[in-house]
């Protein structure tokens, strides 16, 4: 891909301060684009990430928000759209597990992650789509997982949130597609973060021996598969769901 091929297009990130979120953030600020960083409450991690793509050369702002809620995704997208410019670029990436087997699993818990992972991204996608089709233009991507196309077992409501963010994807790329509007997903395999570093080590070596590459993914994968899909170099890719997994899911 070109040099800085997102200059001048403004990219919002939701749950952009740690992870793969950070990481999709430092990739679009490196291809040029404005990014404004979204977090629910990590104020200081989020301006530490801008602080980072600034120190690059690049250009970014925090804005804090709770896209779980139809009010708090639109009043973060009017934000943006108000201080910043008008948005681009959307990446759809905030998201929370809360793991259990069914029997265990609390209605807390259920509602927790479907509400983030998918309310969220439909939320934050709804609030979006008016000014992208005034404009006839824009490129959304979420961010789903392996999990969604596989399942795991005591994932019953990550997976599911993940699988619905599939469909979500594929009906918005049908919806918008014709003014412009590109949607497409990334579902991840295991990538190398806070959480699998938690893992046992019987848990890890189970996913390694299952992975053709034999290795973890590093969130820089899955950030430049981001970067693809909302650059110019997919404008004829919708509707897709592009797996970096190493192989996993063969």
């Amino acid at each position: 891909m070109p040099d800085r091929e997102l200059r001048g297009r403004i990219a919002l990130v939701t749950g952009g301060s740690r992870g793969i979120g950070a990481a999709v953030a430092r990739e679009l600020g490196d291809a040029g684009a404005e990014v404004v960083v979204n977090n629910v409450s990590s104020a200081g991690a989020a301006e530490a990430v801008c602080q980072e793509i600034r120190d690059a050369g690049g250009s970014a702002r925090a804005a804090a928000g709770d896209i779980s809620t139809p009010e708090g995704a639109a009043a973060l997208v009017n934000e943006v759209e108000s201080d910043v410019g008008p948005i681009a670029i959307l990446v759809c990436n905030a998201g929370i597990t809360r793991d259990n087997l069914i029997m265990k699993l609390s209605d807390e818990d259920w509602r927790a992650v479907v509400d983030t992972n998918l309310g969220g991204a439909f939320f934050t996608c709804r609030a979006v789509a008016r000014p992208m089709l005034r404009r006839r233009a824009g490129a959304i991507v979420t961010m789903s997982s392996i999990v969604g196309v596989h399942g795991n077992a005591g994932q019953t409501n990550y997976a599911a949130s993940k699988a619905g963010l599939i469909g979500l994807t594929k009906a918005l790329a049908k919806e918008l597609g014709g003014r412009g509007i590109r949607v497409n997903a990334v579902a991840p395999g295991y990538i190398s973060t806070e959480l699998t570093d938690a893992l046992p080590e019987a848990a890890r070596e189970a996913i390694l021996a299952g992975t053709p590459l034999g290795r973890l993914g590093d969130p820089g994968d899955v950030a430049r598969a981001v970067r693809f899909l909302v650059s110019d170099a997919a404008a004829f890719v919708t509707g897709d769901v592009l797996a970096v997994d190493g192989g996993l899911g063969i």
